[in-house]
């Protein structure tokens, strides 16, 4: 069964990429808005949701492209879709000149709610930690 593919768009409200690239491309900035942990090892992240010592999630993503200071697209490494993947790109507006976050992920029909508010969460954390 294929999933299907979700897009959001969020403007981020700053015009350097260089401050917006770390966050989307560094555990230590996936740390801030995405997971609980998240380590690097070449091509691989590992991020962790929940506290080590209690009920946690570990998924693993392989990062199947990466434009520096444009997007980075990583595919879970367990997951049985060969087409689906989740990708973090940077647009910037030509009205505002503020960059824009654009996101792809896909999930089962069934999920698509699901996965929407966890991007939304996500985005709200960002916000909170970072005031993009």
């Amino acid at each position: 069964m294929k999933k299907n593919r979700i897009h959001i768009e969020k403007e981020l409200k700053c015009k350097s990429s260089n401050i917006i690239w770390p966050l989307l491309s560094t555990p230590e900035g996936l740390k801030k808005w995405i997971a609980d942990e998240v380590t690097r090892e070449e091509n691989l992240m590992t991020f962790r949701w929940g506290p080590l010592w209690g009920n946690h999630e570990i998924r693993t993503a392989d990062i199947r492209n990466e434009v520096r200071g444009e997007s980075i697209c990583f595919v879970w490494t367990d997951d049985d879709d060969d087409d689906a993947y989740w990708e973090l790109k940077l647009e910037q507006s030509d009205i505002t000149g503020d960059f824009i976050l654009l996101i792809t992920d896909f999930a089962y029909s069934e999920d698509l709610e699901a996965l929407q508010d966890i991007w939304d969460q996500n985005l709200e954390q960002l916000h909170a930690n970072t005031g993009l």
